[in-house]
């Protein structure tokens, strides 16, 4: 019978809760997807997002997280590619704004037929490329392994931890596209679609500013 932390099991689970609750680039990302595209859409990118999350745990689990996270270059790439990701997702979101305001002319075509990255790529990988380039999703796994989890933790308790995490990840912002996604919800968005646009693509790009910037 496997002896079981218990410290450490409630630390690992209360820690993860905060993490995943608080404001980032994936709340973002899930509430603009599930506002614009619908219900399925906003689920399918948890999932993506969830599934990311295994990415990071697979090379913390083997070893190479503490390697990524103590050598500067590893993480600056990481940081330069999330918040050009980022900045990308976030400009596409404005770019009828922009257009309009430096009168670049442009042939009107039916919305479904735009496009755009988000036309072309599903949900579910938006969800896991927002969270996989996420330099800090990275971090806090790495320390969460390095500094929480004992380096005496069976290999099946570890896994059972990661396993949470990304179950935490995606649980969460199903959620958070199901209620986005409610009736009285969906009426509202028809009127502010334009402005739910702008706000989320300002939102991710100058979340993107902020990671080029390191802070």
């Amino acid at each position: 019978m496997l002896n079981i932390n218990h410290f450490e099991l409630y630390s690992v689970a209360i820690i993860t809760l905060l993490a995943v609750i608080s404001p980032g680039p994936d709340f973002g990302m899930v509430s603009k997807v599930a506002l614009l595209k619908g219900r399925r859409a906003g689920i399918l990118c948890a999932l993506g997002i969830g599934t990311a999350i295994s990415v990071h745990l697979a090379y913390t689990l083997i070893g190479l997280g503490v390697v990524f996270a103590n050598n500067i270059w590893v993480l600056n790439t990481l940081r330069y590619l999330g918040a050009l990701y980022l900045i990308w997702l976030g400009v596409s979101a404005l770019w009828p704004d922009i257009k309009r305001l430096c009168s670049i002319k442009s042939v009107d075509v039916p919305q479904n037929e735009t496009t755009t990255i988000e036309a072309k790529t599903s949900a579910f990988w938006t969800g896991f490329a927002c969270n996989a380039l996420n330099p800090k999703t990275m971090l806090f796994i790495v320390s969460l392994f390095s500094q929480v989890i004992s380096d005496d933790t069976p290999l099946s308790i570890e896994l059972g931890y990661g396993f949470y995490i990304a179950f935490a990840h995606f649980l969460w912002f199903g959620l958070v596209a199901c209620l986005l996604t409610a009736a009285t919800i969906q009426k509202k968005v028809l009127v502010f679609k334009v402005w739910i646009e702008r706000i989320t693509g300002v939102f991710l790009a100058s979340f993107g500013m902020r990671l080029l910037a390191g802070e």
